[in-house]
């Protein structure tokens, strides 16, 4: 007979973004919002850039952090935090047994170099062969192999001693999902105790903005909470890292760790792209979680504002009138890779408090919510494809 599944606590939570630093700072902020959206530095493009952190807290080597794009700084920062709230920071034994699951997405490019090719390229007597030339003379070599996505999941390993298994998936807001699913079936099967998952973004890239920009899915001109960006729609980039300790209840007790939250079902689905199915996807998902405590359950949403995803999970929605729903993406943009375990994250504080946050917008979708919260449901849909959907409980 097989063993019983094994209940799943979240222990610790790092996030950054343009909120600030930390759950405690993530809390106290949401529940007094106020707009983080940067509408200058980029325009007409607006992200929610990353709010200021002293790197030396968490990577004090400044060659370590030299070596490290600013993405894979958000999220080894970010997974320090973690494991600091966590009270696994600096334990050998726990971490060297740790297994890591990250979701990444690909370099950042050299944008002044790519800037001085492009500009000279027109001049060039054999333009391949110049091209050829440039890149491998003007790419340091360190910045190439920063190409790698697991390089994020090589940076945590070196700076906090995270020497388990690894992983790292790709594939935009999928990936979160999956870096999230993963780690959890790895711990009710019994086959991991603890693990790391998570993921970052950065999203004051000029070149990032520009290839979103070719599918039209970037905000411009003016912010607008994510319900409220018409049929045109538009998800406004944000700068986050979040990772997240998960461990097997039995797990935390011996080593006397408190649960900030329980995670008890993450679902995901492809999506096949076609009108209605996300909201579809939503609702066959939600129909296989678990038992549901209806007046005390809100909805934490990853919408991105884009369309026709966004207008498609508020029709879902819609199908839940009584329940509370929040859109974080208002609050600390689009994260692609790392929206789901920014979400989740988001979630297991406001759980851990007993309440949900206060509404956004003027759009009818988010109202308030006057009893305790004791389950969220997070929902994770991609701007394209890909769907997600967790269930946390009070523990």
């Amino acid at each position: 007979m097989a063993d019983a599944p094994r209940d799943a606590w979240i222990t610790g939570i790092g996030i950054v973004s343009s909120l600030g630093e930390g759950a405690d700072a993530h809390w106290q902020t949401l529940s007094a919002p106020g707009a983080t959206a940067n509408l200058s530095s980029f325009a007409p493009y607006i992200v929610h850039p990353l709010a200021p952190i002293e790197l030396d807290k968490q990577i004090p080597k400044k060659g370590d952090q030299r070596q490290m794009e600013p993405w894979q700084r958000i999220g080894t920062y970010a997974a320090g935090l973690a494991l600091e709230s966590a009270g696994v920071k600096g334990n050998a034994d726990i971490l060297s047994r740790m297994d890591m699951i990250v979701a990444a997405g690909g370099g950042e490019r050299d944008v002044a170099t790519d800037a001085a090719i492009l500009t000279s390229l027109p001049k060039a007597e054999k333009p391949d062969a110049f091209i050829n030339e440039r890149m491998m003379g003007d790419l340091r070599p360190t910045l190439f192999l920063a190409q790698l996505s697991n390089l994020l999941a090589g940076n945590i390993s070196i700076v906090h001693g995270v020497t388990g298994s690894s992983r790292t998936f790709m594939g935009e807001e999928a990936a979160g999902v999956d870096a999230a699913r993963i780690a959890l079936a790895r711990i009710v099967s019994g086959q991991s105790d603890i693990a790391l998952f998570g993921g970052a973004h950065n999203a004051e890239r000029q070149e990032l903005l520009m290839l979103y920009e070719f599918g039209g899915y970037n905000l411009k001109d003016k912010f607008a909470p994510v319900w409220e960006r018409g049929p045109k729609g538009g998800f406004a980039l944000g700068s986050h890292g979040a990772f997240i300790v998960l461990e097997s209840s039995d797990h935390a007790r011996k080593r006397g760790a408190k649960p900030l939250a329980k995670l008890s079902a993450i679902l995901s689905d492809r999506g096949n792209g076609k009108p209605g199915a996300v909201t579809d996807g939503l609702e066959r998902m939600w129909d296989k979680l678990p038992p549901l405590t209806q007046d005390r359950l809100a909805v934490i949403s990853g919408a991105s504002g884009a369309e026709p995803t966004t207008t498609e999970e508020r029709a879902f929605l819609s199908k839940h009138p009584a329940i509370p729903v929040r859109a974080t993406g208002t609050h600390i943009g689009h994260g692609l890779e790392a929206q789901f375990s920014a979400n989740l994250a988001l979630a297991a504080i406001a759980v851990s408090h007993g309440k949900l946050f206060p509404p956004a917008g003027d759009a009818g979708v988010e109202r308030v919510m006057e009893g305790p919260l004791a389950q969220a449901v997070v929902t994770g849909v991609g701007h394209w494809r890909g769907l997600g959907m967790a269930l946390l409980e009070a523990a």
